[in-house]
C-alpha cells in the first residue's frame, strides 16, 4: 500500500519541486550558510530537527504563487471528493439511486458543469493564501450556479424522456459538501501561513495599542489583523472617555486612559502605539507623543487616506511619527479657486526650480493646470532629476528646464523674450549664513542683483504677477544673507510703490516671509538624521537657541496664496506657532529614532557660528501686521523706500561687490538696511 502511494505522489512531489526550484535552491543555500550553527547543536537529534525546521521555514517563507490550472485541479479533486461522500452517505441510507444514466457518466455531468462554472467565475484565480470575502462568494456563486443548473438539467430531462437522473436531495448534498471543501481549503491555507509567518516572525512584531475608538480607528484595527506579513500584534484601544472599559472591538479590548498612557501600555507589556484619532488637536497629539518617548514606546501615525476600504492602502501609510507630525501649529487652508483663477492656462516661470523650495512649488502648481512652467536653474544635476520626476507624471502641461544664471541680465531676458511669463515666482537665492558671511559679494550678485534683474525684466514685459520668496533672517538682520534678502525685499516693494504712483499697474509685486523649512536643503533636520544615524555626536551651536519652522509644502502654499491675493506692494507673513528649542527638537528626534538622549546619542553644543543669533523676529520693531481673509496670513507694513535713492544705493552696492572688497560690501549694505547689526561676525566693527 505504501509503494502504491508513493509511486502516486513521487511525481507530484517531483514536479513541485522543479515548479518552485528557485525557493528550494535558497533553502538549501541558507542550509549551508547556517551549517555551523546546526553543528553546534546539543545533539544529532536537535541537530536534526533543527536543520528540518529552519529548511521549511526558509522554504515555505520563499514559495511563489501557484499557478491558476493547479488550483484550478485541486477544485475539480474536491468535486470528485465530494461525489464520493455524497454517493456514499445517500448508498447508506438505503435509498436506490435512478438507474437512467450508470454513477460514472452522472459523476462526469456533475464534474463537467461545476468546472464550467469555475471557470466562469474565475474561482481559481486568487491567491490562496489571500482569500477574502469576495472570493468566498466566487465560490457560492459558482457551486449555486452549478447547482441550480444541475436541477434543471434533471427537470427538462424528466419532461422529455419520463425518466430522471438525479435526486434532488443528493444535488443538495453534493452542493453543500463540495462548497464546504472548496471553501474550508482556502481557510486552511490561508490560516496555515498566518501562523507559520506569525511564529518566524514573532521577535519582529510589536506589541500595539491603537489610540481611539471611532470609525477610523476600527479600520486601521482592521487593515493591521489582515496584513501580510504582520508587523504589529494588536492587543486593544485606547479610549479618551473613562466609560468604555470592559468593552471590546472585534474581540480586542477598550481601556481608558485615565491611569495614563504609558502606564497603562507598561501593564499590557506593549511597546507601540498607533495614533488613529483623528479628532485629537495638535496639542493633544504632541502631549502624547512626549509622553510616550519618555518611556521608549514608539509612536505611529496615519497620514490622510482616500480609500478606508482598501484595507493594503490603510496598512502601508501606518508610519512612524515624524518631526514635521509635531509643529505646533494647524494646516494652513487653502483657496484653491482664487490660485486656480491666477494660474489655469498662464506661462509660468520659476526661478531656483530645482531647489527644495522651487520644486515643491512646481508641483503645486502643476496640479492648476498652467499651460507652461519654465523652469530655471543653475544646477544641472538636480534640474535633470526634477524634469525626469516631472515626465512621469500624467500632464498635459507644457516643461521647458533651462539651464540659466538670474544674475546674468541677457540671459534671463532672451527668456523673458521668448516665453513671455505671466507670473513669475523667484525662489533663486543663496540661503546658507556662515557661507555668505565668508562671501558677501557672491549674496549681493545673487540675492540682490539676481532679484533685480527678473523685478525689473518683470516690468518690462509686463508679467502679471511677481512673487518673491523672502526669510525671517531679512528681519532685524544679524548676517549678510537675511541683510542681501532684506535689501531684495526694499528693492521689490519699492518699484512696486513706483509703478502705483506713476499708474502702471500691470506688474504686481508681492513678497512672502517665512521662517525655517523642515527637510529643506541644508536645513537642522536633515543634518540631524544624517548625525543621528552615524551614531552621533548631535551638534547644535547654543542650549538657548529657538527657531520658527514649517513644512516644504506650507511653506509653498504660502507662496501660491499670497501669489493669488497680493495686490502689489504687501510683504506677507505667516502665523507658524510657537518658536522651536532647538535643543529640544533634538531630544526629540533622538527619542523617535528610538535611542536616549545623551546615552545613546550625545548632543553636543560647538558655539554660534558667525551671523547667527538666538531668536529670528518675523517683523521689524516699526512694523504693524494687517490680517487677511485666510487668517494664518498677515500682511507686514513696512516703511516704504524711495525708489530712486534705493536704485542709486544698490547700484553703488553693485559696484563694491564687483571690487570684491568685503568691508566695503558690508558698510554699504548697513548704510542701505540700517537695523542691520553683525553677530558674532568679524563686521561687527563696521556697526556704528
Amino acid at each position: 500500500m505504501t509503494s502504491k502511494v508513493n509511486q502516486l505522489l513521487s511525481p507530484l512531489i517531483i514536479y513541485f519541486i522543479f515548479a518552485h526550484r528557485r525557493n528550494f535552491v535558497s533553502a538549501v543555500q541558507y542550509m549551508k550558510a547556517n551549517s555551523s550553527q546546526i553543528k553546534n547543536s546539543n545533539n544529532i537529534h536537535d541537530s536534526k530537527n533543527f536543520s528540518r525546521s529552519k529548511f521549511f521555514e526558509k522554504y515555505i517563507l520563499s514559495l511563489e504563487y501557484l499557478p491558476r490550472w493547479i488550483i484550478f485541479c485541486i477544485d475539480v479533486l474536491f468535486v470528485v471528493l465530494a461525489n464520493v461522500i455524497t454517493y456514499t452517505v445517500v448508498k447508506n441510507l438505503e435509498v436506490e439511486f435512478y438507474d437512467t444514466l450508470t454513477i460514472a457518466v452522472r459523476f462526469g455531468i456533475i464534474l463537467i458543469v461545476n468546472m464550467i462554472f469555475f471557470l466562469l467565475f474565475k474561482t481559481y484565480s486568487g491567491i490562496i493564501r489571500h482569500s477574502s470575502f469576495i472570493d468566498v462568494i466566487k465560490l457560492l456563486l459558482s457551486t449555486s450556479c452549478a447547482l441550480v443548473t444541475l436541477v434543471l438539467f434533471n427537470y427538462f430531462t424528466h419532461l422529455i424522456t419520463g425518466k430522471k437522473i438525479f435526486f434532488i436531495s443528493a444535488l443538495f448534498i453534493n452542493f453543500v459538501i463540495t462548497f464546504v471543501l472548496l471553501f474550508l481549503f482556502r481557510i486552511f491555507v490561508k490560516k496555515f501561513f498566518e501562523l507559520f509567518t506569525k511564529q518566524s516572525g514573532e521577535a519582529e512584531v510589536l506589541r500595539t495599542m491603537i489610540y481611539g475608538t471611532d470609525a477610523n480607528a476600527i479600520f486601521v484595527a482592521n487593515a493591521l489583523k489582515s496584513e501580510f506579513p504582520s508587523r504589529f500584534k494588536l492587543l486593544g484601544f485606547i479610549s479618551k472617555s473613562e466609560n468604555k472599559s470592559a468593552r471590546t472591538i472585534h474581540g480586542l479590548a477598550i481601556f481608558s486612559q485615565k491611569r495614563g498612557i504609558p502606564i497603562l501600555m507598561r501593564s499590557k507589556n506593549a511597546n507601540a502605539l498607533i495614533i488613529a484619532d483623528k479628532s485629537l488637536s495638535t496639542a493633544d497629539k504632541i502631549t502624547i507623543v512626549d509622553r510616550c518617548l519618555e518611556f521608549n514606546i514608539k509612536v505611529f501615525t496615519l497620514p490622510a487616506i482616500s480609500d478606508w476600504e482598501d484595507a493594503n492602502e490603510i496598512s502601508r501609510k501606518v508610519k512612524n511619527i515624524e518631526i514635521a507630525d509635531l509643529l505646533e501649529r494647524s494646516p494652513i487652508v487653502l483657496d484653491n479657486m482664487l490660485i486656480s483663477r491666477q494660474v489655469k492656462s498662464k506661462t509660468i516661470l520659476i526661478s531656483g526650480a530645482a531647489g527644495s523650495i522651487g520644486s515643491e512649488i512646481v508641483w503645486q502648481i502643476l496640479s492648476f493646470k498652467p499651460d507652461k512652467i519654465i523652469l530655471v536653474d543653475q544646477a544641472e544635476t538636480p534640474l535633470h532629476h526634477l524634469s525626469l520626476e516631472l515626465n512621469k507624471a500624467d500632464s498635459t502641461v507644457e516643461l521647458k528646464s533651462l539651464i540659466a544664471d538670474i544674475r546674468n541680465f541677457d540671459t534671463m531676458e532672451d527668456i523673458f523674450q521668448k516665453h513671455k511669463p505671466s507670473i513669475v515666482y523667484h525662489a533663486a537665492a543663496y540661503k546658507h549664513v556662515p557661507l555668505m558671511e565668508e562671501n558677501p559679494a557672491q549674496a549681493i550678485f545673487t540675492n540682490v542683483k539676481g532679484t533685480k534683474n527678473l523685478a525689473d525684466l518683470s516690468v518690462k514685459y509686463k508679467v502679471g504677477r511677481f512673487v518673491m520668496i523672502s526669510t525671517d533672517k531679512a528681519v532685524n538682520p544679524s548676517n549678510v544673507m537675511g541683510a542681501s534678502k532684506r535689501i531684495a525685499e526694499k528693492y521689490v516693494q519699492s518699484l512696486s510703490f513706483r509703478d502705483n504712483m506713476q499708474g502702471f499697474h500691470e506688474t504686481k509685486f508681492i513678497t512672502t516671509r517665512f521662517g525655517n523649512v523642515l527637510g529643506s536643503n541644508g536645513s537642522v533636520v536633515p543634518l540631524f538624521t544624517k548625525q543621528i544615524e552615524s551614531g552621533g555626536p548631535v551638534t547644535i551651536t547654543h542650549q538657548d537657541i529657538i527657531r520658527y519652522f514649517m513644512t516644504i509644502p506650507e511653506a509653498c502654499q504660502l507662496v501660491l496664496e499670497a501669489g493669488a491675493m497680493g495686490n502689489g506692494g504687501e510683504i506677507y507673513i505667516f502665523d507658524m506657532g510657537k518658536p522651536v528649542k532647538i535643543i529640544d527638537l533634538a531630544r526629540k528626534m533622538i527619542k523617535l529614532a528610538g535611542f536616549i538622549p545623551d546615552k545613546d546619542i550625545n548632543i553636543k553644543i560647538i558655539g554660534l557660528r558667525p551671523g547667527e543669533k538666538l531668536y529670528e523676529e518675523l517683523l521689524n520693531d516699526s512694523s504693524k501686521t494687517v490680517p487677511t481673509h485666510n487668517e494664518k496670513i498677515m500682511i507686514a507694513q513696512e516703511n516704504a523706500t524711495d525708489f530712486v535713492a534705493l536704485h542709486v544705493a544698490i547700484n553703488e552696492l553693485l559696484e563694491c561687490a564687483e571690487q570684491l572688497n568685503d568691508d566695503l560690501i558690508v558698510a554699504k549694505m548697513k548704510e542701505i538696511v540700517p537695523e542691520f547689526k553683525s553677530m558674532n561676525s568679524t563686521f561687527q566693527i563696521l556697526d556704528k
